[in-house]
């Protein structure tokens, strides 16, 4: 059995296609993480979306911001942007079976034997694991119960610093933006979530990547996220990086990460 750790798919079907053929991937004995988004932008949500769902207990999804987009148009509670690719989707005869599947997808997956962690986006530096998975299940919850009252509520970008009294509204909008949205923090730890180009650039002083905070108390556990395609593949002792932007004419990159010289694999984009 192998494990993989796929970036984000973002719509791009005939990659992810490509991608597990190449991995040889076998859904009766392998298994694969998929960072989040793996809708809109691209080509054919609709297509990833039953491919990944076909796929059973064999994958693991966590929710990313493209992802909760998409439910949000599902329940009426939210418009279509520019770049948006979702139409196919939503007028789709399973829609439905989809939007129920998507529904039941957690925000943080946590692989104890491995100790690694599995999100779309970033943690804040206030909070360790515990209180990480704490709080994704509390949104998950809200989220299968009254997904219209998260639905209504849930874009913003305040409050930007964690409190522990945060609540309601609030506390969920927080929790989401921090595990579907976040690159860069600043010096006290706030969430900078207009801020999305390359750590390496000027537009980057006085920010840091949220995986840069020191003393994070989340260290300890390794994250593998996307959502940050400027950033590329990125791999280092805390976090694993593989939003390698397939849908900006980049790569689709997968990861094994249940062997000690894991290589990543690449597939170009058509998408453009």
């Amino acid at each position: 059995m192998a494990l993989y750790a796929i970036g984000d798919v973002q719509g791009c079907d005939r990659e992810l296609g490509e991608l597990l053929e190449a991995l040889r991937f076998s859904p009766e004995r392998d298994r694969v993480w998929f960072v989040g988004d793996l809708v809109n932008r691209g080509p054919d949500s609709l297509a990833v979306l039953r491919r990944v769902r076909a796929l059973g207990a064999a994958a693991i999804v966590t929710l990313g911001n493209h992802d909760l987009h998409l439910l949000a148009m599902m329940f009426g509670l939210a418009q279509a942007r520019s770049g948006d690719t979702l139409g196919a989707v939503l007028a789709a005869r399973d829609a439905p079976d989809l939007r129920d599947w998507l529904l039941n997808r957690p925000l943080l997956h946590f692989d104890p034997s491995l100790n690694l962690a599995l999100l779309h986006a970033g943690l804040p530096p206030q909070w360790d694991l515990e209180l990480a998975a704490g709080a994704a299940r509390e949104f998950e919850r809200a989220l299968r119960s009254t997904p219209e009252k998260v639905f209504a509520h849930m874009y913003g970008d305040k409050p930007d610093l964690w409190d522990p009294a945060l609540e309601g509204a609030e506390r969920l909008r927080f929790i989401a933006n921090c595990l579907t949205r976040l690159r860069f923090l600043d010096a006290d730890g706030r969430l900078m979530l207009r801020a999305k180009g390359s750590p390496k650039k000027p537009a980057a002083a006085g920010l840091m990547p949220w995986f840069a905070a020191p003393q994070a108390r989340w260290h300890g556990t390794r994250i593998v996220f996307g959502h940050w395609s400027t950033l590329g593949f990125h791999r280092d002792a805390n976090v694993i990086g593989l939003d390698t932007g397939c849908v900006w004419g980049g790569h689709l990159t997968a990861l094994r990460l249940d062997a000690a010289a894991a290589l990543a694999v690449g597939i170009p984009c058509g998408a453009g």
